[in-house]
């Protein structure tokens, strides 16, 4: 037991002694300020109607476990689902593999370290929910009650089973990460569309929210005697709204059988690592070993005075930042399975046959999501690969080196927005082929950046998800590409976001060849 906490302990906390960590911390804190819209503010969250609740200790609760279930589960797969890659990566695993530390035990420890990332995420947003509740209550009392059941009942479990699914998707598809962030991006849409009808069905929804947000509109239903069941809204809903209504929610009381399913999604969890254990392959370097190819070569022996001098090839200077895009693009290009370009044609296809309203709003999102594995890393490979002291020391690094990946990477981009672009070229919709090219330039731009910042790509993926996700339910505010209509302001901001992010990681990487 022992070596088990000291596992899960030193694990936890070099985690979230990362910067990554720290600056997913300051975002969730910033973001659970809004789960609760201030009195007077422009936006809401939880909406049925032109109802709200009544801003008490019941609604402050609920609303932000709703909120917290749903988002955490939404960024938190992609906040902890290298677990193992990191022990791989740093040596740790081979370590672990020496001793006699079980397989499961293994794995649970890795899911357990998980959980608790994701519970400290939690209590930060549940001490920001009674913050909110003190800043914005119209002199309801204090029931710490409403605040702890929710988050008891309908954020744990949910967060418990991310934080299992993480380890599963690595142990499944352990080679094909871009295949775990695909793969669960439609597991989450998938099970957000659930909708349950009776009482038992509420037990399969794992995120806890439904048999609230039905109990709300019922709640709706008996104040105006109207039906509001198709007029719930959950998520950002800027502007465009008259002044809510009000009213009262006490709290609801759990049924027995839906406290039970949340106890049943815990066992489950823990049952489906269970069944992934003999897939786990323990660092054992099997696959490794098989990969390598060993081929025969030929070495003849030439003696050192029978060659002439002058028939070898002399060296040239070539200052060409050409060769280095080149060079950056097949890095990137060359990245991953073969077979995964098979979707990105499919991709491609769909663009140029597809309406230019589904292809830009829900197609292009999701193709460049897909590369995510490609260009997250674009200014931390060096790091990543201990390379940085070679590159950083060549000629011109910041002005030739970095141009050549962010350029690269561009072309990536636009390449496989090409269809696209050339279709809206051919309308005469100029407006629209630029705002896609600004979009690619954007988000290579805010890869690179927080990459720099970060010296990792896992705060990027998150964000990068958290982007794709909100232009596919076209949240106007969040629309980096153009896929909404604009007007000429947005491309101006667009530029200034831009340009603000190519300045800042030009003064990063200048200090970092200085420290370095």
């Amino acid at each position: 037991m022992k070596q088990l906490l000291a596992i899960i302990k030193y694990d936890y906390l070099q985690r979230t002694r990362s910067y990554t960590f720290l600056i997913t911390l300051c975002a969730s804190l910033a973001i659970a300020y809004t789960f609760v819209p201030a009195p007077d503010a422009n936006y809401s969250t939880i909406r049925i109607a032109d109802y709200v609740g009544y801003y008490n200790a019941a609604w402050f609760g609920y609303v932000t476990a709703i909120m917290t279930s749903v988002f955490l589960s939404l960024i938190g797969f992609y906040l902890v689902n290298s677990a193992i890659k990191n022990d791989d990566i740093t040596r740790v695993g081979q370590i672990i593999a020496t001793t006699p530390l079980k397989t499961f035990k293994y794995l649970l420890t890795k899911a357990i370290s998980n959980f608790l990332v994701l519970l400290t995420l939690v209590l930060v947003i549940f001490l920001m929910s009674i913050l909110l509740f003190f800043l914005y209550n119209d002199g309801y009392p204090f029931e710490i009650m409403q605040f702890i059941k929710p988050y008891l009942v309908i954020t744990i479990p949910a967060l418990f089973f991310i934080a299992v699914l993480a380890i599963v998707f690595e142990v499944t598809f352990r080679k094909f990460t871009v295949v775990q962030n695909v793969l669960f991006f439609f597991v989450f849409a998938f099970l957000m569309l659930y909708t349950p009808k009776t009482d038992v069905q509420y037990g399969f929804d794992v995120f806890g929210t439904k048999i609230i947000t039905d109990e709300l509109q019922q709640t709706v239903h008996e104040v105006t005697n109207t039906d509001a069941s198709k007029s719930l809204t959950i998520g950002y809903v800027i502007g465009g709204q008259e002044k809510p209504k009000n009213f009262h929610f006490e709290g609801y009381d759990f049924p027995t059988t839906f406290m039970a399913s949340r106890i049943i999604w815990l066992v489950f969890s823990i049952a489906l690592l269970f069944g992934v254990t003999p897939l786990f392959h323990r660092f054992s370097g099997k696959e490794l070993r098989f990969a390598i190819k060993t081929k025969t070569v030929n070495v003849v022996a030439t003696n050192i005075k029978d060659m002439e001098i002058s028939t070898l090839v002399s060296a040239t200077k070539n200052y060409s930042v050409l060769p280095l895009i080149k060079t950056e693009f097949l890095l990137m290009a060359r990245q991953g399975k073969k077979w995964l370009w098979g979707f990105n044609i499919l991709g491609m296809s769909l663009l140029g046959t597809l309406s230019t309203e589904i292809a830009h709003q829900i197609i292009l999102p999701i193709l460049w999501f897909i590369q995510v594995h490609r260009f997250s890393g674009i200014t931390t490979r060096e790091l990543a690969n201990r390379m940085h002291y070679f590159t950083f020391s060549s000629y011109r690094p910041l002005q030739r080196l970095m141009t050549s990946q962010l350029v690269a990477g561009l072309i990536l981009l636009v390449g496989l927005a090409m269809p696209l672009v050339v279709r809206y070229i051919i309308l005469g919709n100029f407006h629209a082929a630029i705002g896609v090219v600004s979009g690619a330039l954007f988000i290579l731009l805010l890869a690179a950046f927080l990459g720099l910042l970060t010296q990792g790509k896992k705060l990027f993926e998150v964000l990068f998800f958290l982007l794709t996700y909100a232009n596919i339910n076209t949240i106007p505010f969040l629309d980096y590409f153009g896929a909404l209509a604009h007007d000429k302001q947005y491309l101006m901001n667009l530029s200034v976001t831009v340009f603000v992010l190519l300045s800042s990681c030009i003064l990063i990487r200048r200090k970092q060849l200085v420290t370095q």
